[in-house]
């Protein structure tokens, strides 16, 4: 999905910006990211996914490279209402 490594961000910054790299800043729901749980990212569902470019377009900028989006929201088929702050 990304070139970026999400579990080698700056986990403290994240936490203090509110953005966790397992929730999807689109809907807050479990982004299933296998590497913000540790996993090899070969294994996530994103590097076997089309993502659609508005659900791209759509992520905070606070969130890029931070954290995935889940896969209802990168393929549009979900509300993409952000999370309360």
């Amino acid at each position: 999905m990304r070139g970026g490594d999400v579990a080698a961000a700056a986990p403290h910054a994240d936490e203090q910006a509110g953005i966790e790299a397992g929730i999807c800043p689109l809907c807050g729901g479990s982004n299933q990211c296998a590497m913000a749980a540790q996993q090899a990212a070969s294994g996530c569902w994103c590097m076997q996914a089309d993502i659609a470019p508005a659900a791209l377009a759509a992520i905070p900028s606070a969130a890029l490279d931070r954290a995935c989006l889940c896969p209802r929201c990168a393929a549009m088929t979900a509300p993409t209402t952000p999370p309360a702050a």
